[in-house]
């Protein structure tokens, strides 16, 4: 038998078990797999790896999404978490071509998949606490909410979380340092039935940019050294 003899369930079994790039090379062969490949059941679940995973077309976004991971493990990110005014050129040179990558692509999201029910970010250095806004007002069924490493996340996107998020059941945001013992307590008081986990945010040093006082202080010291 032939894989297009195949009924259309059977054939979107077998692509379940195949990856983005190995779903989209099969699409190619024919028009019956193409079709297959265009079916939103196939794409409830999206799981990329690193920014420029978001800029192929090896998958489809739509109002069938309910899953979606975005998670950026590389020794890259620590560029991307530095704070802005210590960056050296070459390093905002590196950040400017993926700077708004994931919020571009998360402004997909908002726009066309309503029912997301899980968002994990992990990694994403550039997000900022107006993209989540938006998206926990345009997707109101979003019951998980994990941000981890995510330097530009602050009491914001805390506060966001206790005026938008009447779904949210489970919210993380471990290793954020921007987040504060005070925003914590809060979304604790206004959504006691959220299950909050924040490993290590608040006990990190949040970003502070020196004021033009102390960078003269420190400059004083350091010529008193010399």
């Amino acid at each position: 038998m032939h894989i297009t003899q195949l009924n259309r369930e059977c054939l979107l079994h077998l692509f379940s078990f195949l990856d983005k790039n190995s779903r989209k090379s099969l699409a190619k062969t024919c028009h019956k797999l193409l079709e297959v490949f265009q079916d939103p059941l196939l794409w409830s679940l999206l799981n990329f790896h690193s920014p420029a995973e978001l800029k192929r077309d090896n998958f489809l976004l739509g109002p069938a999404l309910k899953y979606l991971s975005i998670c950026w493990h590389s020794e890259r990110v620590k560029v991307c978490n530095i704070e802005d005014w210590m960056k050296n050129n070459f390093q905002k040179d590196f950040c400017n071509r993926h700077e708004n990558t994931v919020s571009d692509f998360l402004l997909e999201v908002c726009n066309r998949c309503p029912n997301l029910l899980s968002l994990t970010l992990s990694g994403c250095g550039h997000v900022t606490d107006d993209c989540i806004l938006l998206l926990l007002k345009n997707c109101p069924n979003l019951e998980t909410l994990k941000l981890e490493n995510c330097v530009r996340i602050t009491d914001q996107t805390l506060e966001a979380v206790t005026l938008y998020g009447g779904s949210l059941q489970t919210l993380h945001v471990d290793f954020c340092r921007n987040i504060t013992q005070t925003g914590l307590q809060r979304v604790r008081e206004k959504c006691p039935s959220v299950t909050l986990r924040a490993e290590r945010s608040a006990n990190m040093i949040p970003d502070n940019k020196p004021g033009k006082k102390l960078m003269l202080e420190k400059a004083s010291r350091k010529l008193v050294h010399l």
